[in-house]
């Protein structure tokens, strides 16, 4: 079937054929995507999905919404856009899992300022490999072209994710008491939170990003541009292993805002600072930005992308579920009685 075409509108700046071929490109990385449940096809007016319900009770959905933020500035200065699509995933995952849910399906959107075809189908790989890695499926999405909003190699990646957990699931933070034990998911580095800061103090725009740097083991940029951890395969092991009490993503806020949204009222979580395994790349930064030691843990993972909190008698079975999963996650603290919310001590 010939393919509709708009010689006004391509003049206007939106290239439909561009659109088309764009499409074409990436369905070999949605095909990748593909888990029992899946419906359609991509190219329709919806994402279609018959979820496996089987031993649920009262099946309850969970969604995420996030983006990948200003950390898209250092894959566009690097040209290097197959990774920042695992981030949009991760974002909205391990946001999900925190609920003590499964993620069945993601949707991306992608605006650019000039659709680039082979530029949107190495976004839509990243975004692909993080959906394999999560055990979702990619079932749609959008790209946008918006001529004259947006520079013509400027672009933007945003994603939504549904999940499904059986309610007497969903996890239960009023369980939580004091003794019960704080474990860390080490972090691949900075993930997808705090770069404008990051930005700033290290003027990437003028900054020499393919530098090796034998302090972190390899180039700036290389540093800057790690993807974001995806927890949901070792998070879901560990629900099962152990009575895990409270997880908790950390995302922009760092320690100080993101565990006390797990913890319930007159508890607190006591941190040990000096078992924190700390990537290079955060000394870096605060040296470098003269940042002080709260405002990094107030704004960073610090190598912490994920705790979880289980009862003590079961944090032996969670670190071993964990690890069993390729995680290495480590104890790092515990729950104390208080009203602080968070001590790092």
């Amino acid at each position: 079937m010939e393919r509709s075409h708009s010689a006004s509108y391509a003049a206007a700046g939106v290239d439909i054929e561009a659109g088309y071929e764009g499409v074409r490109l990436m369905r070999e990385h949605v095909a990748r995507t593909m888990i029992p449940g899946v419906v359609s096809d991509i190219g329709g007016f919806g994402g279609l999905f018959a979820p496996d319900l089987a031993g649920m009770r009262e099946p309850v959905l969970v969604s995420g919404t996030d983006g990948v933020g200003t950390k898209i500035r250092i894959a566009q200065l690097l040209g290097k856009h197959d990774t920042v699509g695992i981030d949009c995933v991760a974002m909205c995952v391990n946001d999900i899992i925190c609920c003590g849910a499964k993620p069945l399906l993601f949707l991306d959107y992608i605006a650019i300022g000039k659709n680039d075809p082979h530029t949107v189908a190495t976004l839509v790989s990243g975004v692909a490999e993080g959906c394999v890695q999560a055990g979702c499926a990619l079932i749609g999405g959008e790209t946008a072209e918006h001529p004259g909003i947006m520079a013509p190699e400027d672009y933007d990646l945003a994603g939504f994710s549904v999940g499904v957990v059986d309610k007497c699931k969903i996890l239960d933070h009023n369980a939580m008491q004091p003794g019960d034990v704080i474990l860390a998911l080490p972090s691949s580095g900075i993930h997808s939170n705090g770069y404008s800061l990051v930005r700033k103090v290290f003027d990437v725009e003028h900054a020499d990003l393919g530098m090796y740097s034998d302090e972190l083991g390899k180039t700036l940029g290389e540093a800057l541009l790690e993807p974001t951890k995806i927890y949901v395969k070792p998070v879901l092991a560990c629900l099962k292993a152990a009575d895990v009490r409270g997880v908790s993503h950390i995302t922009g806020g760092g320690f100080y805002e993101n565990i006390p949204r797990c913890l319930p009222d007159g508890l607190t979580a006591k941190i040990e600072g000096a078992a924190i395994q700390t990537p290079p790349i955060f000394h870096m930064l605060q040296k470098q930005g003269s940042i002080p030691q709260r405002d990094m843990f107030n704004t960073y993972n610090m190598g912490v992308g994920m705790t979880v909190i289980v009862a003590r008698d079961d944090a032996d079975k969670a670190l071993a579920a964990l690890h069993a999963e390729g995680c290495d996650a480590y104890a790092i603290g515990e729950i104390v009685k208080g009203e602080e919310r968070v001590i790092v001590c």
